[in-house]
């Protein structure tokens, strides 16, 4: 059987280490990692071997030749333009005339390849890929197989509420030959993203080989640290080059070691290394061909590529040094920290932990580097969040990182587009909008500044004047050290995953235009953004139903930009309202802040004294409700959507409701005996939002007290939904308190359980493999029904190392005995 090794990779989140060379010759244990695929090949009879390259090819076929020295005969078929994958593969179909594998030459590896092969003939398959068991699947594609194996579906990249497996695609494929005819000439094309969905489609045999052994993809500068420790702690059968001395030290030939110098494996020292007096070369330090450490220099966790110097006094702890560097004394080299090809680091230069110095770059003695020096792409941990950009303000979200961060988004755009930008009330939000619409500006975007206003009236402002997209600022309610950034498309909903991986990439690279003098943009002050959003509001509304009702009640504007405009259409409205922190000054918030725990029973108590007909509090940037009934009584979020849910069936023209997979089946049975259906989508607002674009939904919410009207606004609008809460309890005549007895009985249950990260996938697997004969919903999470108003939920949380529990039944004991139960068969399934 032939090979097919795919060496066309750039490795574009290697850099700098792959700025100039392919991802297959970075270097693992001093050897090319393609170098080990060869290897691994060989070993199990894979002698014929076809390459594919695009990336540098020169120095793959000049390092490899004709592949003789290694006992294989090597093949090389090169693209102009990148093709994909399989579109790569079938370049090469001229020497594929039988049964080949496929696999990567940038990945570490010692799976067994004759066991995969004996699988794919026993099952007769067309396609075999092999898969392996991982802890932490997000990175990867996923593969559900069912119990001979064959494939059921494909999840490329999931996030934690798609994952029922922790089998993961390691990119190493057995094919039979026909399967090249499914594969186009003209345009790129995937195995993992095309041509297997297309094979799973058409019902052609596709399988699974679960198999042991080490894989490792070294897909960024921390796995590429990780799988040198993994190969010096024996976890990968990988060939050390040299010889194994006592304390598994390997060294290659015309190596000196000062008989001063202390030595602790494992380390490697590849050919002609040069180790002074005094140096301490501590475990996991792997030193290439021909590098010199000099006196008293301190060595540990690191990997120096070949021909680098390290002068004397040297600390380098964690570090990643390329080829041919020259580092003079006294520098100090900290944690992750990661220096390209031919650099220069100067006499008592601290490099800090994680920065990137991309190659040919020289550092000035004694000068402390606080941030990279990049030509090209680097990785950093994700910018986004579950909402969008959170931290700590001149902490985590500085004013340096604002401007890169316009600069990133403005890439993404049309040059002269225009962006909505607002704010809350505090300075901090102010400063860091500010630095974000400089950066703007220099990438060529205009900018039409809201300042202080709610996020509806951007969202709106967004979607009804053409511009391209719209940007939040915002400190915490309760602690104004935090500040989020929320980033709206074109229709003023959340920006998808799609594209905050732009603005990510453009952030990470350094990738940014840079408008000329003409091009750059301006900024602009609308004087009617908030009358416009106010006039589209009433003619949203039935005014004159409200106004016979007149209604009384109390008002929290959490010191938020809704006591701008909503006392005015509570005027209008007929309304007596009883106002609370109805002011947007920053002095009076920060002092409103120590009030937030005690608002929820201040409120109570004004509306029994007040005898109002409810009370609310709208959140600072007016996008949730919270609600107190006409008796006092603090109605829950479910209980309040299942509220909206009645208030809506009974007042709206049958449609169809949009609501959280996680929310009880007693919205069903509300609605559909008013002729309405209900649509069932993933837990994230995004999701919710972009529901409401099918066209046929007239109201979508979830339990955090955010609802939806489509008709006028795409997205969370808590302004919006209290006077739709005030027309449809005009229109029914009913209170709040009376339409919350009347509500079905419901009991739901939900239970945090914390576990570890790397049985996450595992816990998803084998609770789809135990429920496959039951009605299973994997919207979002796995969601398993014994009937319409008994089910359990097990979501995994998208950024903790935990899983959320929700269960519905009769009653709570019911309720209680479910998660139990679901509760144990997570732990057993995390040991």
């Amino acid at each position: 059987m032939k090979a097919v090794v795919l060496a066309g990779g750039q490795g574009v989140r290697l850099r700098p280490l792959t700025s100039n060379n392919p991802k297959p010759m970075v270097p693992v244990v001093n050897r090319p990692m393609m170098e080990h695929i060869i290897e691994l090949l060989k070993h199990y009879g894979f002698e014929e071997i076809v390459v594919t390259l695009q990336f540098l090819p020169n120095l793959i076929t000049n390092y490899f030749d004709d592949g003789s020295a290694w006992g294989v005969d090597m093949k090389y078929v090169t693209e102009e333009t990148p093709m994909g994958t399989a579109g790569s593969v079938r370049n090469g179909r001229s020497f594929l005339d039988g049964t080949f594998l496929v696999m990567s030459g940038d990945v570490v590896t010692d799976i067994d390849l004759e066991k995969a092969r004996e699988f794919h003939h026993e099952r007769k398959a067309m396609v075999t890929i092999v898969l392996k068991e991982v802890a932490n699947p997000l990175d990867f594609g996923i593969v559900v197989t069912d119990e001979n194996g064959r494939i059921k579906k494909f999840l490329e990249k999931p996030g934690w509420g798609e994952v029922f497996s922790d089998a993961v695609n390691t990119g190493i494929y057995i094919i039979e030959p026909e399967i090249l005819n499914f594969i186009p000439e003209d345009r790129p094309y995937d195995f993992a993203k095309d041509l297997f969905p297309e094979l799973l489609d058409k019902n052609i045999p596709i399988y699974g080989y679960i198999a042991d052994g080490y894989w490792c993809d070294v897909g960024n500068l921390e796995s590429y640290a990780n799988a040198h420790r993994d190969i010096l702690d024996g976890k990968a059968r990988v060939n050390i080059p040299g010889h194994r001395l006592e304390n598994n030290v390997w060294i290659g030939d015309g190596v000196e070691i000062s008989e001063d110098a202390i030595t602790q494996g494992p380390v490697v020292l590849g050919n002609h290394v040069r180790v002074e007096d005094g140096v301490k070369l501590r475990e996991y330090s792997v030193l290439g061909d021909n590098v010199v450490v000099k006196r008293a220099s301190f060595v540990h966790r690191s990997i120096i590529m070949q021909n680098s110097f390290i002068g004397p006094a040297c600390h380098i702890r964690g570090g990643l040094i390329g080829r041919n560097c020259d580092v003079k004394s006294g520098v100090r080299i900290d944690e992750g920290a990661t220096i390209g090809d031919e650099c220069i680091i100067g006499q008592n230069a601290i490099i800090n932990p994680h920065i990137l110095i991309f190659p040919f770059k020289t550092i000035d003695p004694r000068l402390t580097v606080n941030s990279s020096i990049i030509w090209e792409t680097h990785g950093t941990k994700p910018l986004f969040g579950r909402k969008g950009i959170y931290g700590l303000v001149n902490v985590d979200v500085t004013t340096e990182k604002a401007v890169r961060l316009g600069m990133a988004y403005g890439s993404t755009l049309p040059k002269g587009s225009q962006i909505v930008t607002s704010r809350n009330e505090s300075r901090a939000a102010r400063v860091i909008k500010r630095a974000f619409m400089c950066g703007l500006n220099a990438s060529g975007v205009h900018v039409r500044d809201l300042e202080v206003n709610s996020i509806p009236v951007n969202r709106f402002t967004v979607s009804i004047y053409n511009n391209e997209g719209g940007v939040d600022f915002r400190t915490r309610e309760d602690d104004p050290q935090w500040i989020e950034i929320q980033f709206f498309d074109q229709q003023g909903k959340d920006l998808d995953q799609k594209a905050r991986r732009e603005i990510e990439t453009n952030y990470n690279r350094g990738d940014f235009r840079r408008a000329f003098v003409g091009e750059l943009g301006g900024i602009f002050y609308p004087t009617r953004a908030r009358e416009a959003y106010m006039r589209a509001h009433e003619e949203a509304l039935d005014f004159e139903k409200v106004i016979e009702k007149q209604f009384k009640l109390v008002c929290d504007y959490s010191s938020g930009a809704a006591s701008l405009m909503l006392p005015a259409l509570f005027g209008k409205l007929g309304c007596e309202v009883l106002n609370l922190k109805a002011y947007t000054d920053e002095p009076r918030g920060l002092a409103a802040i120590k009030e937030n725990k005690e608002s929820v029973s201040q409120l109570a108590r004004l509306v029994k004294s007040f005898e109002a007909d409810f009370g609310l509090i709208v959140d600072n940037g007016a996008e949730y409700i919270e609600v107190i009934d006409d008796r006092g009584s603090y109605i829950d979020g479910m209980r309040l959507l299942l509220v909206m849910v009645d208030l809506v069936t009974r007042t709206f023209s049958p449609g169809k409701l949009a609501v959280p997979i996680n929310q009880p089946s007693t919205i069903e049975e509300i609605a559909e005996k008013r002729g309405f259906s209900v649509l069932r989508t993933r837990v994230d607002p995004w999701s919710l939002m972009a529901s409401t674009w099918e066209g046929d939904v007239c109201f979508a919410g979830n339990d955090e007290g955010g609802f939806i009207f489509p008709h006028f606004l795409p997205a969370f609008d808590g302004m919006l939904s209290t006077t739709k809460l005030l027309e449809m309890l005009a229109k029914t005549g009913d209170s709040l308190s009376s339409l919350a007895e009347k509500l079905p009985s419901c009991h739901l249950v939900e239970k945090d359980i914390y576990t570890s990260w790397e049985y996450k996938g595992k816990v998803m697997r084998t609770l789809l493999e135990a429920n496959m004969g039951d009605e299973v919903d994997t919207t979002d999470g796995l969601k398993i029904f014994w009937e319409r108003d008994k089910w359990v939920l097990v979501l995994p949380d998208q950024e903790e190392p935990a899983f959320h529990l929700y269960a519905q039944g009769k009653d709570e004991e019911e309720c209680m005995e479910i998660i139990t139960r679901y509760e144990d068969f997570i732990k057993k399934s995390s040991t």
